[in-house]
């Protein structure tokens, strides 16, 4: 569903059993939806629901509840998701409103652990995080098919090029066949004037002379056949040479490839088993580690309170959240008291250990992509060696064939010059010294009308040639803007990872620029990105690839500038850079052409004033903005913002 179709619409949303809610519903319009309160008011669960209802299973059930559920209508659609705890894993399932969450888990739900987010603040590859949602792989892979495609209208029209060279050539040939054709043509009609001539003056009788023609009839036939043998044979001896050339190309290409090693795919085949197995327990791991992150959160935001009011030997409930804002927090796991700050510490640790986890997975993958590539090499060259072998194996069976068929063909070549020998001396003895002249004259008539037939079918197959390669040069045009649009579509596909790289950075900086504008934050002038390259290391590979480098530019009073580490930025400063980060992300995917929606969370590091101008701010780009706020910030916020206050 596109944001296209939501205008304008109200949403609606079921929730049970979520996070720390147990029961609720809430509606809200399009525009900016502040959830106000104070601490302990489910308000992060909502937002998690909200996250549920959209496709996203970065959510959690309720602690006592093996099953949950949120539906969430927009407009007259409405979308139901089941949340079910089976063997200790929380198993989602449903219709939800996207088909896949992963582009809007990393920047459209901003909560706290948000990954785009926290990225800025660890200082980590930002260009990995942007691209994540471009399937680069797929996109070198249409490169290469349009290359393939490419090459071969190329190698067409070099072929159209020798060709047109040869057309002059060809043309001559065939004026000079036609000259041939008329010459003998000519020559022939003399010889059959000579033939009527002599055949008068022979002085013979009538059966003589019947008996003398048809000698001279079946010789005429004998020499006739003859020729077409030596002309077949001539022809299949050229086909043996060129089957030869044939074979010893193919042999050559077999030769080439690299030598076939029987384990080689199946050695690549459980390499990719094992790493897939290792990148199943790394997420198995990275699963476990977020819910345990959830929970932490959860018990420090005081969501799940019946569980501190365990701990605490049965406060109720408001005693319960009115001890949250204090320094002090019960341990879950040992039941005493501990400073919240050691407790953020560790939960700090925890989000680290999952951040390297997911490092490694992505390592795991690279090399699981390189290893697949390894392994289509291995089945090309397979596929390549099997087609040689069958091609070889054609030739050397049509060789074969040939050679038989010249076998056949020089035996009766040998059996027609015999029978020719004989005819001769069977019709010198029927002729005399002007029959034999006669003889001679048929011979030449017929080797005339031979050589006509060989000239009229050269002058055929010169003149066939000659329309196809004309037909083939009207095709220039054509698959010259063939080739154009196909030399299109790959700068196209070049490229377009470097416009989506270059777009991130360009609205992150604007963003940025902008909202460091409204936002006014003391001798803080500017935070940028810079796009380069540099040469990192991708799976077992070096490879050259883009990096963006976080850049920050703080001034002195005097009005001296000078840059500073992302790691002197404060809390807040750090804040709103993340958000800005996500921000651009949203838009330059087009994420709002899926998911309407923005959700922001834990944002009271930015004082009121300045998240009332950054919620406003981004309010522009996304037609339905939720945050959640403490009710001193919120009330820093426009009053004509819907506002709801129960969960």
């Amino acid at each position: 569903m596109g944001a296209t179709d939501s205008i304008s619409k109200s949403v609606d949303i079921s929730v049970e059993k979520i996070g720390g809610i147990d029961r609720t519903s809430v509606s809200f319009d399009a525009g900016v939806t502040i959830l106000t309160g104070r601490n302990a008011t489910n308000r992060t669960s909502l937002l998690q629901s909200v996250m549920a209802g959209l496709g996203s299973d970065d959510v959690s059930l309720k602690g006592d509840a093996d099953e949950g559920h949120v539906e969430l209508t927009v407009g007259d659609e409405t979308y139901r998701r089941t949340l079910e705890r089976k063997n200790g894993t929380v198993v989602t399932g449903g219709d939800p409103y996207l088909e896949n969450s992963e582009i809007a888990d990393l920047f459209v739900f901003l909560l706290e652990s948000n990954e785009a987010r926290r990225a800025v603040e660890r200082t980590e590859n930002l260009r990995d995080l942007i691209m994540r949602p471009v399937d680069t792989a797929a996109i070198e892979e249409e490169i290469e098919d349009l290359q393939a495609e490419r090459d071969e209208l190329e190698q067409r029209l070099d072929d159209l090029q020798s060709l047109r060279h040869t057309l002059p050539d060809l043309e001559e040939r065939r004026t000079e066949l036609e000259d041939e054709i008329e010459e003998k043509r000519e020559a022939l009609e003399e010889k059959k004037e000579q033939i009527e001539d002599a055949d008068q003056d022979v002085g013979t009788t009538r059966d003589q002379k019947a008996e003398l023609e048809e000698s001279l009839e079946e010789f005429r036939d004998a020499r006739s056949d003859l020729e077409d043998t030596r002309y077949n044979l001539e022809s299949e001896r050229d086909s043996i040479s060129a089957l030869e050339s044939e074979i010893e190309t193919v042999e050559a290409e077999l030769t080439e490839l690299p030598s076939a090693v029987s384990g080689d795919v199946t050695e690549v085949e459980d390499h990719i088993e094992r790493l897939r197995d290792q990148r199943q327990a790394l997420d198995s791991t990275v699963n476990e580690l977020q819910k345990v992150i959830q929970f932490n959160e959860e018990m420090l935001d005081g969501t799940s309170s019946d569980v501190v009011a365990a701990l605490r030997g049965g406060d109720d409930a408001e005693q319960v959240t009115d001890r949250l804002v204090d320094d002090q927090v019960v341990c879950w796991t040992c039941g005493s008291e501990v400073d919240q700050s050691d407790v953020e510490t560790t939960l700090d640790r925890i989000r680290d250990l999952r951040q390297e986890k997911l490092s490694e997975r992505q390592d795991l993958q690279s090399e699981i992509d390189d290893l697949k590539t390894e392994k289509a090499t291995y089945q090309e060259q397979k596929r390549q060696r099997s087609q040689l072998r069958d091609r070889l194996s054609r030739a050397e069976s049509e060789l074969e064939r040939r050679r038989e068929r010249v076998d056949d063909l020089e035996a009766e070549r040998d059996r027609l010059e015999e029978r020719i020998d004989d005819l001769e001396s069977e019709v010198e003895e029927l002729q005399d010294e002007t029959q034999s002249d006669l003889l001679d004259l048929h011979r030449e008539a017929n080797e005339l009308e031979f050589e006509i037939s060989r000239l009229q079918d050269d002058y055929e197959s010169v003149s066939e040639e000659i329309e196809h390669i004309e037909s083939e040069l009207d095709r220039r045009d054509e698959l010259k803007a063939e080739r154009e649009e196909l030399q299109g579509e790959i700068e196209d596909l070049r490229t377009r990872i470097d416009r989506i790289e270059t777009e991130a950075v360009e609205q992150f900086n604007d963003h940025m620029e902008s909202v460091l504008s409204i936002l006014g934050y003391e001798n803080l002038e500017r935070i940028w990105i810079e796009r380069k390259q540099e040469r990192v290391k991708e799976g077992r590979r070096r490879v050259e690839k883009s990096v963006f480098d976080l850049h920050v530019v703080r001034s002195t009073d005097d009005g001296t500038t000078y840059e500073d580490s992302i790691d002197h930025l404060s809390e807040s400063e750090r804040e709103v850079t993340g958000l800005i980060f996500a921000l651009a992300g949203y838009l330059t995917h087009d994420v709002y052409e899926t998911c309407p929606f923005l959700l922001l969370d834990s944002i009271e590091a930015i004082d009121s004033n300045r998240i009332a101008r950054l919620v406003d701010y981004v309010s522009e780009y996304a037609e339905y903005v939720v945050v959640a706020l403490l009710e001193e910030d919120a009330q820093a916020l426009d009053d004509a913002y819907e506002r709801v206050t129960e969960v």
